[in-house]
């Protein structure tokens, strides 16, 4: 008797571990290449081993190095935060600087039009702000 219901359970749970140890690999090569502690000689034997012999290099991987691959992907991540955190001040600061003067500028001229402010004491005000 043939079993369809059980045949595609049992084949999506293949798929499943499948996918799941191509995530492991995947995960284990960049902890390869993200490794400050290995030489160049080192990385090189792990990615054959890795390679030759996928599912026993995984687990070799595993036991061996597993330890310290949250460590390492904790330390990368706090490089790529403290990256981005320098880049968006940086960026906040120079486009805060620009705003700040364009809005000032732009308030000024509004009150020359209006007459509210002579043209002496506009230029004095533009000098201030762009110094």
């Amino acid at each position: 008797m043939d079993y369809p219901l059980l045949n595609a359970f049992w084949t999506m749970c293949l798929i499943f571990l499948w996918v799941l140890w191509l995530i492991l690999l995947f995960r284990i090569i960049g902890d390869i290449f993200r490794s400050r502690d290995l030489n160049n000689w080192a990385k090189t034997g792990w990615l054959i081993l890795v390679i030759v012999l996928p599912f026993l290099g995984v687990f070799i991987y595993v036991i061996a190095r597993g330890h310290g691959m949250s460590e390492r992907e904790v330390a990368q991540a706090e490089r790529q935060q403290k990256q981005l955190q320098a880049y968006l001040k940086e960026t906040v600061a120079t486009g805060d600087a620009g705003g700040g003067h364009a809005d000032a500028l732009a308030k000024l001229a509004d009150l020359k039009k209006h007459g509210d402010i002579t043209d002496e004491e506009f230029q004095k005000a533009k000098a201030k702000i762009l110094a």
